[in-house]
């Protein structure tokens, strides 16, 4: 007997939950599509309302033309749509969305209430559903336009509910979507109240007034206008001076045909327009705005859009890079910086590398360490480290004599006296070496290269040391430590620092409060979207306060995105390695031998906590192997 068939529909409510999963992601997905079909619909005014970050409402009223009575039926159908008659209608969509392409999806996963009534009807209509399956249909009295609720979403979806992060991460989801939209629409009056406050009330009007009401006064001094128009393309937008670029990302937007995208292709054209005009690490302000014939784009390659393909890509990037470039040289934007001051801490001066650097940057000596109780790793590390001396330390030696290069490849080290508790490097045996061959630099055992490397010589042959990730594995466990114990040093500030901040860079601070301040971060909440820094850690390098704080936000933003691991962990793993760039600096040989000391006492002085190798040996057989033809 033949088996029965196996092969079946899948029933349209499970269908839509499916589809529901690629449109809507979380309530800021609900949000664009909702405000995306009210600009479509010709509205100039729109008002969004939310309840706990658009869990239990998102609700979107707009003054467009409202729809029919058949029309707001089909419009909740699978692949109901108002612009795509043939399939030659995918190369030349200009409009966002018209009420179907993600309602059907929506309406799988929520309660949804839908309002709407045409200038000529006499009244309105209202639709109730609730997982795809209509309750009500019915004719009421409304205003011309259309307001839909979304209620609950994810009601029955539990586990796609518990994916979703606390209110304030949502939140920042949702304020991001928003702020594109409304950049990209910038005649359009938009209001957006969150649990019954207040958060946006813009006032329709031109580009430049946009960006002056959502990111604050400031930019109005900072703004240059960028414009190039070709057969191709055209772009025309804003571009900020450099000396206003920030250590955080979020404030660079592109819009396709009015289409908010991502491309990292055409950021770089940017960047690279500004052509060292802004110091490395920061990111220059720009809204710009892109036109072209839709035949020469792909916007269906991702499913909410956001993503771009162009026929000609060099062509696109070149005539941004040449855009911006004039706006750069018009408005003569360079010339107020001067990047040979410190103005940040990557070349310090030698006085600051040798006094300040190690002793403000890292942990207390690990001897100091390894008399606590939970110190057993450490001295154990400790005796590793120093069996890669046995046979160079002369135990009735109490001098303690170091000797290195403080130049590699010059003039021959000075033997320097080092009378403080450290490790011997130099020995007995060396000196009889030096001394048979009447060569100085063969007592050189330790140095570094190129601000980079930590070489020493060792029993088997020299061991190299990674000097950016020796300082990221100690700065790991440093921030690790105080973020578990909440107890971070700080440095009060003389004069308080009072910054501004996007809404959603708020809405993170606000979120991770008690991080921040572990690290020895004091602020206070002043105004909308303003801080005030009271103070910093102790022990970080001179910079300004502002590019620290804004440096700390970025990588909460980039630990968020990590959700394998727990968030003292990520922001730990994040800020290490961020901040050991700082230390690609001279040292001196006190601080040389501080940094070995303190990487030994960590817990892994092998590998970065994101596993990357800090100690490489090379044995004699290796390098004479090297010198074998």
């Amino acid at each position: 007997m033949a088996s029965s068939d196996i092969i079946q529909l899948l029933p349209d409510s499970i269908a839509n939950q499916i589809a529901a999963g690629e449109v809507v992601q979380r309530p800021a997905s609900v949000v664009k599509e909702l405000l995306e079909n009210a600009i479509d619909a010709g509205a100039t005014q729109i008002q969004v309302i939310l309840k706990e970050a658009g869990r239990t409402l998102i609700q979107v009223i707009d003054n467009g033309s409202g729809m029919s009575e058949t029309d707001a039926r089909m419009c909740f159908e699978r692949h109901a749509t108002s612009k795509i008659r043939k399939s030659e209608d995918l190369f030349s969509i200009r409009t966002m969305g018209f009420r179907g392409e993600a309602l059907a999806s929506i309406a799988a996963v929520a309660q949804v209430e839908l309002r709407t009534r045409r200038e000529e009807d006499e009244t309105g209509i209202q639709i109730k559903i609730e997982a795809s399956e209509i309750k009500t249909h019915e004719a009421v009295a409304c205003v011309t336009g259309t307001s839909l609720s979304v209620k609950n979403l994810f009601f029955n979806v539990p586990a796609r509910r518990n994916f979703l992060k606390s209110n304030a991460v949502e939140m920042r989801h949702v304020l991001d979507e928003f702020q594109r939209i409304a950049l990209a629409n910038p005649e359009v009056s938009l209001s957006l109240h969150h649990n019954d406050t207040e958060v946006f009330n813009l006032g329709g009007g031109k580009l430049v007034r946009r960006i002056i009401d959502i990111y604050g006064k400031s930019y109005r001094e900072q703004l240059a206008f960028c414009q190039e128009d070709t057969s191709y393309i055209s772009v025309r937008g804003y571009i900020g001076k450099p000396e206003f670029a920030r250590k955080t990302r979020g404030e660079q937007f592109f819009f396709v045909n009015n289409r908010f995208i991502k491309h990292s292709y055409m950021h770089h054209a940017v960047i690279s327009a500004f052509d060292g005009s802004i110091a490395e690490g920061s990111h220059p302000f720009y809204v710009l705005f892109i036109e072209i014939d839709p035949s020469h784009i792909d916007i269906n390659i991702h499913p909410t859009k956001t993503e771009i393909k162009f026929d000609d890509e060099k062509s696109v990037y070149a005539i941004i890079m040449a855009a911006v470039k004039k706006a750069v040289g018009v408005y003569n934007l360079s010339q107020s910086i001067d990047f040979e001051e410190n103005i940040n801490f990557l070349s310090p001066s030698p006085s600051e590398a040798s006094h300040n650097l190690v002793p403000r940057t890292v942990m207390p000596d690990w001897a100091a360490q390894s008399k606590k109780s939970d110190s057993a790793q450490s001295r154990s590390n400790l005796t590793n480290w120093n069996k890669l001396f046995e046979g160079l330390q002369n135990t009735e030696d109490r001098t303690r004599e170091i000797v290195a290069f403080e130049t590699a490849g010059t003039a021959p080290a000075v033997r320097k006296p080092y009378s403080e508790p450290a490790m011997t490097v130099a020995s007995k045996v060396n000196r009889m070496a030096s001394e048979a061959i009447a060569a100085p630099e063969s007592d050189a055992v330790i140095f570094q290269l190129h601000n980079r490397y930590i070489l020493s010589q060792v029993k088997d042959g020299i061991m190299l040391i990674d000097q950016k990730a020796a300082y990221e594995r100690i700065l790991y466990e440093r921030y690790r430590k105080m973020l578990t114990n909440r107890n971070g040093a700080c440095q009060q500030l003389l004069f308080p620092k009072t910054i501004r901040l996007t809404h959603s860079d708020m809405q993170l601070v606000q979120e991770t409060r008690k991080e921040i301040r572990s690290l020895g971060f004091e602020f206070d909440e002043f105004g909308a979207n303003e801080l005030i820094i009271r103070g910093i850690p102790a022990d970080l390098p001179e910079e300004s306060e502002q590019d620290l704080f804004e440096e700390l936000v970025e990588q909460l933003k980039q630990s968020y995105s990590d959700l394998k691991l727990n968030k003292p962990e990520s922001l730990s793993r994040s800020l290490a390695r961020r901040f050991s760039i700082r230390y690609a600096v001279k040292l001196s040989l006190v601080e040389i031998h501080t940094l070995i000391d303190q990487l030994f006492a960590s817990t892994d002085p092998n590998r970065t906590p994101n596993g990357e190798a800090i100690i490489v040996l090379l044995t004699m057989d290796k390098l004479s192997s090297i010198f074998k033809v």
